[in-house]
């Protein structure tokens, strides 16, 4: 691939002056040698590099997806939508995996704003009380001020626009569902500690529940805590339904159950939260969240000035996994 060097020899003009030109830079050239340096491109198939624009023009077609876990399709559905929206419009979703740790999601926005992303979309959910609170909250500052757009998809402790779902009203028609079917000792599997999503959605369960018998099991936002919870739930008298705090742990749970000659949902209904496309494969009952329309809307943000801090709305979906007491 032709380098700005061979332009400039072909141009007859030095390398910085074929620089200006084909960078865009507002130092005066003269026609004559503006048109001998975009001829000489043209001939040769020169291909200005991405990156070496962006830093000299302070800006990039770059936008970052913070997620938690890149294997998890909640994720996969919201980064769809942020590339369905960005990538017409000439710009790259950069897929940025966090593992769920703030230090991790410092590195990675150090990253974007070295290289002047056009936005950032947190895609997950913050901690309550994180020790890198004013430290992500300093980084985020420092790419609004670049000119970069910040989005939340979940509660964060940031100053940015937002586009959420109501997690506890999720968790609590869900537990509605199941209480409806007949239904009073229902247990939740919990999500990682200290998690505003966790804390919510749990929130929403404890509400519904309200005057009824629930359970409580230690869990996690992957289908290994399924498994765990459903081997926990396995050592004392199973409960008439299981609500999962999200897809991946109620598949978990399900896998689980069901390899333990457990009737489901003979003996035990099981429900989880965000309606992914496996939830869909195994015939999930699940709360279907609008990922995909979330991906859509943060890229909306970023890229055409809409409007945030909207909530967007959330529906059940009964499938094969609930059903009413079969003793």
């Amino acid at each position: 691939m032709a380098s700005l060097a061979d332009i400039s020899r072909r141009a007859g003009v030095s390398i910085a002056t074929a620089s200006r030109v084909l960078g865009g830079s507002s130092h005066p050239v003269s026609d004559a040698t503006r048109s001998r340096v975009v001829a000489a491109a043209e001939e040769l198939g020169y291909r200005p590099s991405e990156l070496a624009r962006a830093l000299v023009r302070r800006t990039s077609r770059i936008i970052g997806v913070i997620v938690g876990d890149v294997v998890d399709p909640y994720f996969a559905e919201i980064a769809r939508g942020v590339d369905d929206v960005a990538a017409p419009q000439g710009h790259l979703t950069m897929v940025c995996n966090t593992d769920r740790r703030p230090a991790a999601e410092l590195a990675h926005l150090d990253v974007l704003r070295d290289y002047h992303a056009a936005g950032v979309v947190f895609a997950g959910s913050g901690y309550e009380h994180a020790g890198e609170d004013a430290a992500l909250r300093h980084v985020v500052e420092q790419l609004q001020a670049a000119g970069a757009a910040v989005v939340a998809l979940a509660p964060r402790d940031l100053d940015c626009p937002s586009v959420l779902v109501d997690n506890r009203a999720a968790a609590r028609d869900a537990t509605e569902h199941l209480l409806a079917l007949g239904h009073r000792r229902i247990a939740f599997v919990e999500g990682p500690p200290g998690l505003h999503t966790s804390a919510q959605r749990l929130e929403g369960f404890e509400a519904a529940m309200a005057g009824a018998d629930p359970l409580r099991v230690p869990g996690g936002f992957e289908f290994e805590a399924g498994a765990e919870a459903a081997a926990r739930l396995l050592e004392d008298e199973l409960p008439d339904a299981v609500l999962a705090v999200n897809d991946e742990v109620a598949i978990g749970l399900l896998t689980h159950l069901r390899r333990a000659g457990v009737d489901v949902p003979g003996r035990v209904s099981v429900a989880g939260i965000d309606d992914t496309r496996p939830a869909r494969l195994v015939d999930l009952t699940s709360v279907s969240l609008p990922l995909h329309e979330l991906g859509v809307a943060a890229a909306r943000v970023i890229l055409e000035g809409a409007a945030a801090d909207t909530v967007l709305p959330h529906r059940l979906v009964a499938r094969g996994t609930t059903a009413s007491p079969s003793r």
